[in-house]
């Protein structure tokens, strides 16, 4: 079988061990290309993240393609078909950790690019790459924005950004994904006095004492979204209590929760209703958040309406927009005031075992991303 050059470029990518927040080689892989290309490559890592920025042009308006190199873990590997780090082709369909997430989506940039490039050697514009391997894992402070500190501080501004996360649902290009909520953690500690069940009046018992505002606070309407959020939901994800023994009252209680809020909230709000309601219930506590991510927008314009045209172009589909799902690293571009989209392959096999994408899925996604390329940047020299 005759590799494309996307499928090739997509193989050898898989075939590193790139483990959060490991890199494992992948970049200079991709660098090597990129410097092939004419692209300027700075390595910036960061404790154990691997980063990588590059850029082609010195002047116009910056198209920046943005992704990352790390993978999940495997799980056991023994109950994959195929080795998850030996991409392996059955019936048109490749197998491999990162086929969809996103290594996939790495070579259709590259190969889009490389393709691009070499058609029009004196584009107009710049073209940037953004490349990380600390999206997947804790470490994911040691990625991204140690970029975008870089970018800010040589006074780089990005104009659009595709993030290449499998966005899609049944087809590459269904879905374009042009925002996400924010993210915001709680970790709570409410404060009792341990005692024995038979005399509760010597004692405090937490978990009597924050039922009430939990059940205040699970039963709250926090906001009902706009036209392009959902409404904010409020998740308990755990809740610790207890000795062990039936005949002791704890003397603390710990809970930790998650906010994916919209636009129409701040973590500031959130957290002064969040203690409001403790407070009413006279809750002995403490309480620490962490935000992950403030909720961005990017609302149709420039950017949509290229990805639109190249979508519908080469697939006839017109994407739906969709500000679903978790979080991602656009989160930390979207601030820089780029216009910011995620664009990707579907995302039906993400974080399993046995990770997939369609062959043909690759070779649609670098026709769209090649296209991007010609729709925005052609267009800008068409302007002037």
């Amino acid at each position: 079988m005759t590799l494309s050059p996307t499928l090739a470029l997509a193989m050898t990518l898989m075939h590193y061990p790139s483990v959060t927040p490991e890199d494992a080689g992948c970049q200079s892989v991709i660098a090597e290309r990129l410097v092939q290309l004419g692209f300027n490559v700075t390595h910036l890592p960061a404790g154990n993240v691997h980063n990588l920025w590059a850029e082609r042009g010195t002047e116009g308006p910056l198209f920046v393609f943005a992704g990352h190199t790390d993978v999940v873990p495997t799980g056991d590997a023994t109950n994959w078909k195929t080795p998850p780090f030996e991409p392996t082709i059955i019936d048109d369909v490749l197998y491999g950790r990162g086929a969809q997430d996103m290594k996939g989506a790495l070579a259709a940039m590259i190969i889009a690019a490389e393709t691009y490039i070499k058609k029009n050697p004196n584009h107009p514009g710049r073209i940037g790459f953004l490349i990380t391997s600390g999206e997947e894992g804790f470490e994911y402070a040691n990625g991204t924005p140690v970029v975008v500190d870089y970018l800010q501080k040589q006074a780089e501004t990005i104009d659009w950004c595709i993030v290449g996360e499998p966005s899609s649902h049944q087809k590459v290009g269904d879905t374009l994904r042009n925002g996400r909520r924010g993210s915001l953690k709680g970790f709570l500690t409410v404060h009792g006095v341990q005692g024995h069940v038979a005399y509760p009046e010597l004692a405090r018992n937490p978990i009597h004492m924050i039922l009430p505002a939990l059940d205040e606070l699970t039963s709250l309407s926090w906001d009902k979204g706009n036209g392009y959020f959902p409404p904010t939901i409020f998740q308990i994800a755990n809740i610790n209590a207890g000795t062990g023994e039936v005949n002791v009252i704890p003397a603390e209680l710990k809970t930790s929760f998650s906010f994916r809020y919209s636009t129409e909230l701040t973590a500031e709000k959130i957290e002064e209703q969040f203690t409001a309601v403790l407070d009413k219930h006279r809750v002995n506590y403490t309480l620490t958040w962490e935000l992950s991510g403030k909720p961005f927008l990017t609302k149709p314009g420039e950017l949509i309406a290229a990805v639109n045209a190249a979508t519908q172009m080469v697939t006839g589909i017109t994407p739906q927009l969709s500000t679903g799902g978790g979080t991602s690293d656009a989160r930390f571009i979207a601030p820089m005031g780029a216009q910011v989209i995620e664009l990707g392959t579907t995302n039906d096999k993400i974080h399993q075992m046995n990770e997939s994408v369609k062959i043909e899925e690759l070779e649609t996604l670098t026709q769209i991303y090649e296209q991007i390329l010609v729709n925005l940047l052609d267009k800008k020299t068409g302007e002037t």
